[in-house]
């Protein structure tokens, strides 16, 4: 659990409810369910529009890394090359075949390429272009959110006119002017506050997080290259406290 994000959230809507209730402002008033319909579904709607199904739907599931990230697999990552390693020392490249169910593609790939005999330079180029398509399609999931924080302001304000209609049309009834001032309002706060104080963290913290994994493949991407050249001794101890390094 990060509990750095549960506290940023935290306090970032505490600052926004503690501000508004001391300047004055009662607590249930920013609790309007038009204004969150319109900025909310219309936000998330337009963001579907723009992105595919699959890359809308896993950046949805890629949410979770805020609060809960990814499995830290630098130590058991180590210990596997360290494995490699010696395992190709002792026995030869052929030996390598035992470690190919790893559960990830990228891995597997290597490990298939360097046991078949793929010249080295062939192995970077393919490797290369495998996690220029991961990063690439991680990236595009997390900058939903990005999309999610400059569509929300603006929807903000249409739920504001949205409002001030509603207050034009029954100027008349000055009984019915007080839910539309509201929603006008609070539209416009939620799309600001949401955009500013979730959404856009959301999609740079997502982001730091795949620059995190991208990193990690580019050094597993060395170490396959090296175990394919012969190099597997001291310079895959470099590349294990490279990775070790990356905190």
């Amino acid at each position: 659990m990060d509990f750095a994000s549960l506290i940023g959230l935290a306090l970032a809507i505490a600052g926004l409810f503690v501000g508004h209730t001391l300047d004055g402002g009662r607590f249930a008033s920013l609790f309007q369910p038009a204004a969150f319909a319109i900025v909310v579904v219309g936000t998330f709607g337009a963001v579907l529009l723009q992105s595919e199904a699959r890359t809308f739907r896993r950046g949805m599931h890629m949410l979770r890394w805020v609060f809960v990230p990814p499995k830290d697999t630098r130590q058991p990552r180590s210990r596997e090359i360290a494995l490699w390693s010696m395992t190709v020392r002792r026995d030869g490249l052929l030996s390598l075949e035992q470690f190919m169910r790893s559960g990830d593609p990228i891995v597997e790939k290597g490990l298939r390429l360097v046991v078949d005999g793929v010249h080295p330079d062939k192995i970077r180029g393919l490797l290369e272009s495998e996690i220029t398509a991961f990063e690439f399609a991680e990236r595009q999931a997390a900058r939903i959110w990005e999309a999610a924080a400059g569509y929300a302001p603006t929807i903000g304000i249409l739920g504001a006119v949205l409002g001030l209609i509603h207050v034009m049309e029954n100027l008349s009834d000055p009984s019915r002017l007080g839910s539309g001032i509201a929603v006008a309002f609070v539209s416009t706060v939620y799309g600001v506050g949401l955009a500013n104080l979730f959404f856009l963290p959301v999609g740079n913290k997502l982001k730091a997080i795949v620059s995190d994994q991208v990193v990690q493949y580019e050094i597993l991407l060395e170490v396959f290259h090296d175990l394919a050249s012969g190099n597997h001794t001291r310079l895959v101890e470099e590349r294990v406290a490279s990775l070790l390094a990356r905190r």
